[in-house]
């Protein structure tokens, strides 16, 4: 890749990560103003957006830590777009028939904690899952891939990368450890442990898009059709 070609890159990638920002911050405002019509709506503080500055440094350097750009020109959008948010929407899916269909199918008396008002679902989730990609894919795996690229050049580079895709897969499953039934604990471990380890294979093959793609599908069904389902259908 040339200079002018690298610079592209580096500013498609800005351009996407800003635009994700501001995508946060219109939740925020959107949150704020209906915030008192909803005694359990979760709306960010201004400072998740300052920590969410903290992944800029690391658009500049994806080409240096092996990793494809936002929109690398080898890459086809079938593979950064379509397949990811097909296994995505797979997982979420298979979280509505476990944890709605099969384990509450009685109707909710209000919004559980996992789901929030239409349309203001859609900033939240968003920006969550944006939030997720920077801490869990962004920032932890490009500097492990840099750290191995670096050292003996580049001789343990294969073993950095799926020790840190391995890593960054069961930080998630771990951190949202779930209660009830061994059943359920090991689904919850495994589909959480599987789904990151896909978004990782995902974030080193077809880059940063791929990775909130995948996610995304998972957060469409999971947290915005079923939160859709519930207020429109069972609340009534």
């Amino acid at each position: 890749m040339n200079n002018m070609s690298s610079t592209n890159a580096i500013k498609i990638n800005v351009f996407f990560y800003v635009s994700f920002l501001i995508i946060a911050i219109m939740g925020i405002i959107f949150g704020n103003a209906i915030k008192s019509d909803y005694s359990f709506l979760r709306v960010w503080e201004y400072q998740n957006i300052i920590i969410l500055l903290l992944g800029i440094p690391f658009l500049f350097i994806q080409t240096k830590a092996n990793l494809p750009n936002f929109l690398e020109n080898n890459i086809s959008n079938k593979q950064r777009f379509f397949i990811p948010i097909l296994i995505g929407a797979a997982f979420g899916i298979f979280d509505v028939i476990i944890i709605k269909i099969i384990m509450h199918p009685e109707p909710y008396l209000e919004l559980p904690p996992f789901l929030q008002p239409f349309p203001y679902s859609i900033f939240l989730y968003f920006s969550g899952a944006f939030e997720i990609e920077v801490f869990y894919r962004l920032i932890p795996l490009t500097l492990i891939l840099l750290l191995g690229k670096s050292l003996a050049n580049g001789k343990y580079l294969n073993s950095f990368l799926w020790t840190g895709i391995v890593l960054t897969s069961i930080r998630e499953p771990l951190e949202q450890f779930p209660n009830g039934e061994l059943w359920f604990v090991s689904y919850s471990l495994l589909t959480g442990f599987l789904m990151n380890f896909l978004q990782a294979i995902y974030f080193k093959n077809a880059g940063f898009l791929a990775s909130i793609t995948l996610r995304l599908g998972h957060y469409l069904f999971w947290h915005i059709l079923l939160g859709i389902y519930v207020q429109y259908f069972e609340l009534q």
